[in-house]
């Protein structure tokens, strides 16, 4: 059991180090804020809903796939340590997967892209890598 707990502790190191030595973009994961308790205006529905941006670092931000035609959205993925992730799960109270599910999209320069997927890296149980595929919009460029 121990090898599992230090193996799984490792991959977390690794992947941590591989990702702050190749990072290089400013990305932010755009989550909904909480709804206020008690007020009349939200409770029926009038409130503007909110959002916040959390930093997502260490994290690679890169083109998932060729682009077969013009009108299709480009996709792109994110690679982002589950260390940072759990991080803000565990600052707003929830876990790492509802933090993703709840969230609107991830913002790159002044795109807002849209959560296709996520998928978990692990080891022994611990996991040290999630993976957002995002969808552009049509023939967007970032």
């Amino acid at each position: 059991m121990a090898d599992l707990i230090s193996v799984g502790w490792a991959a977390r190191h690794n992947a941590e180090t591989l990702l702050r030595t190749t990072a290089g973009e400013a990305l932010q994961l755009r989550v909904p804020t909480p709804a206020a308790a008690g007020d009349v205006t939200e409770q029926l529905g009038r409130a503007t809903p909110g959002f916040e941006d959390l930093e997502l670092a260490p994290a690679v931000f890169r083109k998932s796939r060729a682009q077969m035609a013009a009108a299709t959205a480009t996709r792109y993925e994110v690679l982002v340590s589950a260390r940072c992730v759990e991080a803000l799960a565990g600052g707003a109270g929830m876990s790492a997967e509802v933090l993703l599910a709840q969230a609107y999209g991830v913002v790159a320069g002044e795109s807002v892209l849209e959560i296709e997927a996520v998928s978990t890296s692990e080891v022994g149980g611990t996991a040290y890598l999630y993976r957002l595929l995002l969808r552009g919009a049509e023939a967007e460029a970032i």
